[in-house]
């Protein structure tokens, strides 16, 4: 197991070492997981803790489980500093900014499995995708009417009797209709699937890391048709 910070480094124009295969330790609640479950933190220029999502910048780094409430103890406790042995400070905000880049990471996802033909939306087109068991997981707005979503969750329901595993297709709610306005702008929808696929996966990937941050993850999220593969 490694400790909770990774002190090995590369030239200040490269990321850390890739170590993807390894577990990392949280710093808060002390449980180790892989990297895909947890966000590393690094000092900034300007003495500040950053958030590296994508694993990327270099110097030393700490880790923490992707939820939000641990985030928001590691704040108040002071225990990025510790950790990364420097005198840095987190801003109050760091939980709401990691918030915003989980959300505009998945938007980005959205939008490139949509090029690649892997994402697409529509209440007919999804719940066909959801019939024809083509479907990785849905995704409906906040906001968007009872009687859609209902109507793509009664297919989700039905294709559950005859999936190889007996499993509901996942289903996301991660953004109101003017939130994705912001994040996709002509690509915002109210009803939508991510198919098969690498982007597809991509999307459903960091669907259920935003959902476990904001510790919201809906039920089956992580099994059956709704999961990704390795």
């Amino acid at each position: 197991m490694i400790a909770e910070t990774d002190a090995d480094t590369l030239p200040s124009d490269k990321g850390p070492k890739d170590r993807s295969g390894s577990s990392r330790t949280c710093i808060v609640s002390r449980e180790s997981g892989s990297p895909d479950e947890l966000i590393r933190f690094v000092a900034g220029p300007d003495e500040r803790v950053v958030p590296d999502l994508k694993r990327q910048l270099p110097g030393r780094g700490c880790w923490i489980k992707a939820e939000r409430a641990l985030v928001e103890k590691a704040v108040a406790k002071k225990l990025f500093a510790r950790a990364l042995k420097a005198d840095v400070k987190a801003d109050a905000a760091l939980a709401d900014d990691i918030d915003r880049l989980l959300a505009e990471q998945l938007a980005g996802m959205m939008n490139m499995a949509r090029k690649a033909g892997q994402f697409i939306s529509g209440a007919t087109k999804t719940e066909q995708a959801v019939r024809g068991l083509a479907a990785l997981a849905v995704f409906h707005a906040i906001d968007a009417a009872a009687d859609g979503v209902r109507k793509i969750d009664q297919a989700r329901k039905a294709m559950s009797f005859v999936a190889e595993d007996g499993k509901e297709i996942a289903a996301f709610r991660p953004f109101t209709g003017a939130e994705m306005d912001g994040l996709l702008g002509s690509n915002a929808f109210i009803h939508a699937a991510a198919l098969a696929g690498q982007a597809g996966e991509g999307v459903v990937k960091r669907a259920i890391m935003l959902e476990k941050y904001r510790g919201s993850v809906p039920v089956r999220a992580e099994g059956g048709a709704g999961k990704p593969q390795q």
